[in-house]
C-alpha cells in the first residue's frame, strides 16, 4: 500500500509540474525597491513571463535585513509560484549572525539558479592612501587610528573589513551608519577614511572623481571600473567576494519545476540586451545548475558564519 500510495503521489507531482506554471508567479525582493537585488528581479521578470506563458510579478517585502522577506518564501507552498530573489545578505549573512534567525538558507530552500555576481570596491577620499598597501601599513603603524564605515553592524560590508582586516593584519576602527548612502557621503567629507561597498552603489562616485578605488574583490577587473586592481594585484590574492543575486524557491519544490526555471532563466540571461544592463551596475553574469548553486550557498555561508564567530560580531 505504502509503495502504491508512494507511486501515486510522483505521478500527481509530475503531472503538477509539466502543467506548471498556471497561474502568476511571485518574486518576492526581501529589499526595498531601487537596490541591487530588486533591479534584478525586474531585469530577469520579463523575460521570464515570455518564456514561461504567465505573468511574473516583482514584489517587495523589506525588512529586518532582509529576512521577512525570505522567511514568506521559507514558509510558502513549494509549488514554484513563491520565489525569492535572494542574495549573499539574506542566504549567508543573516543566518551566520543571528542565532534565531526564522530560516535556515540550506534546509528550507531550494536553489535555482545564481543570476550575476557583483563584486566590491575598497574605497577612500582622494586625499587619502593611493594604493591597498598604503592604507594598511598606515593602519599598522598606528593600529585602531583608521576608520572604516559600513552600512551598519553586521552588514556584508562590514563583515568584508573583518575579513580584510584577518587576511591584511590591520586593525581598523569600525564605525556603522544606516545604510551604505551615509557611509559614503561622509567618507567623500573626510569624515572616516574607508569603506567597502558594492561597485553598483560606489562606482559612480570613483567615476566623478569623489572618491578613490583601491582594489576590486574579485580576480579579474571590473568592466566599470577597468583601471582598478584586483586584490590579487593589490597584493591581497586570498581576498575574494562577491555579492551573489539567484532565484531561491522553498524547500520540497519539485525538480521538474525548479529545472524548468533554471532552463527559462539561464535563456533569459543569454540575451545581449540583459547582459549588458547586468554589465552596466557592475554585474556579471553566473548562470549554472541548481547544484552550482547551492554549492556556493553552503559555502558562502560556512565562510561567513566563521568570521562573525572569529570577530565576535554582535547585533541587537
Amino acid at each position: 500500500m505504502r509503495t502504491f500510495a508512494a507511486v501515486l503521489l510522483l505521478a500527481a507531482s509530475g503531472a503538477f509540474a509539466q502543467s506548471y506554471p498556471a497561474k502568476p508567479v511571485r518574486i518576492i525582493v526581501p529589499f526595498a525597491p531601487g537596490g541591487n537585488v530588486d533591479i534584478t528581479a525586474r531585469l530577469v521578470a520579463p523575460g521570464l513571463q515570455e518564456l514561461l506563458g504567465q505573468p511574473v510579478i516583482v514584489e517587495n517585502k523589506p525588512g529586518a535585513g532582509g529576512t521577512i522577506g525570505a522567511d514568506a518564501v521559507a514558509k510558502s507552498a513549494p509549488d514554484g509560484y513563491t520565489l525569492l530573489m535572494g542574495s549573499n545578505s539574506t542566504f549567508s549573512v543573516a543566518p551566520s549572525l543571528y542565532p534565531k534567525n526564522p530560516y535556515h538558507p540550506i534546509r528550507d530552500f531550494s536553489p535555482v539558479i545564481a543570476i550575476a555576481a557583483t563584486p566590491f570596491i575598497l574605497v577612500v577620499n582622494p586625499s587619502g592612501p593611493k594604493t591597498a598597501k598604503e592604507l594598511v601599513d598606515a593602519a599598522k603603524a598606528s593600529p585602531g587610528k583608521t576608520t572604516m564605515a559600513s552600512a551598519g553592524t553586521g552588514s556584508s560590508n562590514h563583515l568584508l573589513g573583518e575579513l580584510f582586516q584577518e587576511i591584511s593584519g590591520a586593525r581598523f576602527t569600525h564605525v556603522p551608519y544606516k545604510g551604505s548612502s551615509q557611509a559614503l557621503q561622509d567618507l567623500m567629507g573626510g569624515q572616516v577614511q574607508m569603506h567597502f561597498d558594492q561597485v553598483t552603489s560606489a562606482g559612480s562616485h570613483v567615476q566623478a572623481g569623489k572618491l578613490r578605488a583601491l582594489m576590486v574583490t574579485q580576480p579579474k577587473r571590473a568592466a566599470l571600473l577597468p583601471d582598478v586592481p584586483t586584490s590579487a594585484e593589490a597584493g591581497y590574492p586570498s581576498f575574494q567576494a562577491t555579492n551573489v543575486t539567484g532565484l531561491m524557491a522553498p524547500a520540497g519544490t519539485p525538480r521538474e519545476i525548479v529545472d524548468k526555471l533554471n532552463a527559462a532563466t539561464r535563456k533569459v540571461l543569454e540575451r545581449p540586451a540583459i547582459l549588458e544592463r547586468l554589465a552596466q551596475i557592475g554585474g556579471e553574469s553566473i548562470a549554472d545548475t541548481p547544484e552550482k548553486f547551492g554549492a556556493y550557498i553552503q559555502e558562502d555561508f560556512a565562510k561567513w558564519t566563521r568570521i562573525v564567530k572569529d570577530a565576535n560580531v554582535k547585533v541587537d
